[in-house]
């Protein structure tokens, strides 16, 4: 049965227009894109466990995620947002199954909400540093949830060649028609029980710098020099 909060307020025809052409070129993207994948044997045995799992990159890169892990069911965190609106809109024609909330609206029910999913086993695919950054910085959001739900952390970073990079916060990358794609996955990361701030806090870290190493790894497989999601 399908969660997701988009029922609860039907966004005006326009917002659903635009989130169908979105789709229709990311979608376009996908199919053209020529994908190189390192390290999916340890997403997949994960995946496969049916234990639940928080699968983790950057704001800036979820086109190819949106693609790559379609129609599957996964879950995701939009903001409560008109911007978060949209977004719901868009994922919801790509498969996923949302819960409305960010860190600064609806955070603490979304939390909750999510943690009894992936008890579940269900799958969050999730940007530790959105919805508004800073860009490539892990707050704590994913720890919580990780700590709570007892679910493995998987690091993914991706890059593309040719690409454009918006000048938005986030540098959201958009690949060109048949580029070529890099997608490295790091190796799972557990959070202890009743863990304390210190704890989540170096935890945090640890997460960002994984996503962080796949990401340049992903980068320097098409002969770019990394971002950091500050350069273009």
């Amino acid at each position: 049965m399908s969660h997701r909060d988009c029922s609860e307020r039907t966004p005006p025809f326009r917002t659903r227009l635009l989130a169908a052409l979105v789709w229709a070129v990311a979608r376009l993207i996908g199919f053209t894109a020529r994908v190189r994948y390192v390290g999916r044997e340890t997403m997949d045995r994960v995946l496969a466990s049916g234990t639940g799992a928080i699968l983790v990159t950057w704001h800036g890169r979820t086109l190819m995620p949106a693609n790559v892990l379609r129609k599957r069911g996964y879950w995701v965190l939009i903001s409560l947002s008109l911007d978060g609106d949209l977004q719901n809109c868009i994922f919801g024609r790509f498969g996923f199954q949302s819960i409305r909330g960010s860190t600064g609206r609806g955070g603490i029910r979304a939390t909750l909400k999510l943690a009894r999913i992936l008890k579940d086993g269900g799958v969050l695919a999730f940007t530790p540093d959105g919805p508004r950054g800073p860009s490539h910085k892990a707050q704590l959001g994913v720890v919580v949830l990780a700590e709570r739900s007892g679910c493995p952390v998987v690091p993914i970073g991706i890059s593309a060649r040719p690409r454009f990079l918006a000048r938005s916060w986030d540098r959201y990358m958009v690949p060109a028609p048949f580029a070529r794609v890099a997608w490295v996955v790091g190796d799972p990361i557990t959070v202890a029980p009743n863990a304390d701030d210190l704890d989540r806090e170096a935890t945090a870290r640890r997460i960002e710098e994984a996503i962080n190493e796949c990401e340049r790894r992903a980068e320097e497989m098409l002969g770019l020099v990394p971002t950091g999601g500050r350069a273009a």
